[in-house]
């Protein structure tokens, strides 16, 4: 553990919020702190160059893990311990080190996520020309942090692809439930539940600081509310479901906890969205009517010198305070006199006078003490609000879910995917912006009996496009979405490891041969039988390994 989260970074009597839950969660389990300056990814690689043993693996962990800087500074923090605290050093190539997915998910490497641009085009930067771009029809950012995980570690149990396959089914074959899940989603849109829980939750303990922040707090509050108060119309959007995981999130978003933390909020808040204040709190009623009082003065000030000079003036809000404005074409001559700080951009003046600083003052000093009346009742609201705060976070993660399986649903609709399988499957990016009917499907087919297939063109003949519409295609199904085919048979795969792009790595001192050597090296290192490889030959060729059965497409 970094040895700043136990010490807050200064004082050793002081101890983090996360260290204080990995300490109740894993009550009997010692935590020793390690500095910080330990946890170095630089370091950390240095330390398996050293300490791998020298065999077939060898390589191909030293290439996945190279990127990977939280497995390489965690990697540091280890064998740093066990040096100074253990007094424990290891014997050059004598451990037997290996990267690996997580249990359930299929492993792909972040060259093989490049060159099948599943998050991110290699040539443009419109984030559409991607695999997410395409699948990407998700109201809510959590959704979309959701789609883009998938999509980099897609799933390989059976059940879970089968449970998200009927979520999408349904949802493509039963309109009105389609629609009414998107109205729903539509009423939480732009939200992102985990910071915003998150940020309730490290705030709970602490005061404001300034009116600023407390402006915050309030507006944390009010977009809460607007998230608990707007549940209940998915729940109802899912009632009736007929996919085991709709029935579950139905029941995760039906808490009970939610719907209190609904009438907490809604008791200690006014149901006007632009009063962020509470309603309940004399001294907050009387700050509340000063601020008001002084916008009403400001407001009455632009109208007597609007009368005054004959100008039709209106006011502008800025950080600072209101500011007078008025069209250039609309004056004659010169402003008046008593005008200040007059400046001329696009067309329309903007200026001031003393007696609008004064009263903006006099506002500025009201808001700020409202806002201040007013955070002492939201951390107290906070405070009872975050007693029920593991409701919120199965919510969250529940609507995340809904949210990215009717995305999948959306794509499959409006791209016309059909039924799951590779009969004239067509590559999902292209698809996208092409026009429609000029893309041509393939056919893909191997299995166990045929090892070699070998298939030949001319260059720019669609090889590589061959290549990359079945790496898509396999990470499509596996997360759980439909396909642009008509038929179509995939295998779970444990990883998706590629050689498709020709590069010199110059950050590396690696040139293309060199470059293709080690990503070679890498894929002989951790192929299994049920690994996804393919390879675009720096040739011409192109090979692809599934579960013991290899296609290659060359130039002969």
């Amino acid at each position: 553990m970094d040895s700043s989260l136990a010490s807050g970074g200064k004082k050793p009597t002081t101890t983090s919020v996360l260290v204080q839950c990995i300490l109740e969660e894993f009550e009997y389990v010692p935590v020793e702190p390690v500095p910080r300056r330990y946890w170095n990814d630089t370091s950390g690689l240095e330390f398996i160059n050293q300490l791998c043993v020298d065999n077939d693996e060898r390589a191909a962990t030293i290439v996945a893990a190279s990127s990977k800087y939280y497995a390489l500074s965690a990697t540091s923090a280890l064998l740093k311990y066990a040096e100074l605290k253990m007094n424990t050093r290891f014997a050059a190539a004598s451990l037997r080190i290996r990267y690996e997915q997580g249990d359930g998910t299929m492993l792909i490497d972040p060259e093989t996520a490049r060159n099948l641009e599943l998050v991110g085009n290699m040539t443009s930067r419109r984030s559409s020309h991607s695999l997410f771009g395409i699948l990407n029809h998700t109201y809510t950012a959590m959704a979309a942090r959701l789609l883009r995980v998938n999509l980099l570690a897609p799933i390989t149990g059976q059940s879970a692809i089968d449970a998200r396959l009927d979520v999408v089914e349904e949802l493509v074959q039963t309109e009105d439930r389609f629609n009414d899940v998107k109205d729903s989603l539509k009423s939480l849109n732009k939200q992102d539940f985990d910071k915003l829980i998150a940020s309730l939750a490290a705030s709970e303990a602490t005061e404001a600081s300034s009116a600023k922040a407390a402006s915050a707090r309030v507006a944390q509050m009010l977009n809460l509310r607007s998230v608990v108060k707007n549940l209940p119309m998915l729940a109802k959007a899912l009632a009736g479901s007929k996919s085991l995981i709709l029935q579950m999130i139905g029941e995760m978003i039906s808490d009970e906890r939610i719907e209190k933390i609904e009438q907490l909020i809604s008791e200690s808040l006014n149901e006007d969205a632009n009063n962020h204040k509470a309603n309940f709190n004399h001294l907050l009623d009387v700050a509340r009517e000063t601020y008001k009082e002084n916008v009403s003065d400001v407001f009455n000030l632009n109208q007597e010198l609007s009368q005054e000079h004959s100008l039709p003036l209106s006011l502008s809000y800025q950080d600072t305070g209101f500011i007078f404005q008025l069209k250039k074409n609309d004056l004659e001559g010169e402003l008046p006199s008593g005008f200040i700080d007059v400046v001329l951009r696009k067309g329309k003046y903007t200026f001031s006078s003393l007696e609008l600083k004064k009263r903006n003052a006099r506002m500025k000093d009201a808001l700020e003490e409202a806002l201040m009346l007013s955070d002492r009742v939201i951390q107290s609201l906070v405070s009872e609000v975050v007693v029920n705060i593991g409701a919120l976070y199965k919510a969250s993660e529940a609507v995340a879910m809904v949210d990215m399986l009717w995305s999948l649903a959306h794509a499959a609709i409006l791209r016309n995917y059909g039924t799951l399988a590779i009969k004239a499957g067509r590559h999902p990016i292209l698809e996208g912006v092409q026009a429609a009917g000029t893309l041509v499907p393939n056919d893909v087919y191997c299995c166990e009996a045929s090892a070699f297939q070998i298939v030949q063109g001319p260059n720019m003949s669609g090889k590589s496009t061959y290549l990359r519409q079945i790496g898509l295609l396999t990470v499509m199904a596996l997360c759980g979405s439909f396909v642009p085919a008509e038929y179509g048979s995939f295998r779970l795969h444990d990883a998706l490891l590629t050689r498709l792009s020709n590069d010199d790595d110059m950050e590396k001192s690696l040139s293309t041969f060199a470059n293709e050597m080690a990503s070679s090296a890498m894929i002989l290192g951790m192929a299994t039988p049920d690994t996804l490889i393919l390879i675009d030959e720096n040739k011409g060729a192109q090979v692809i390994y599934t579960s013991r059965a290899i296609l290659t497409s060359s130039i002969l």
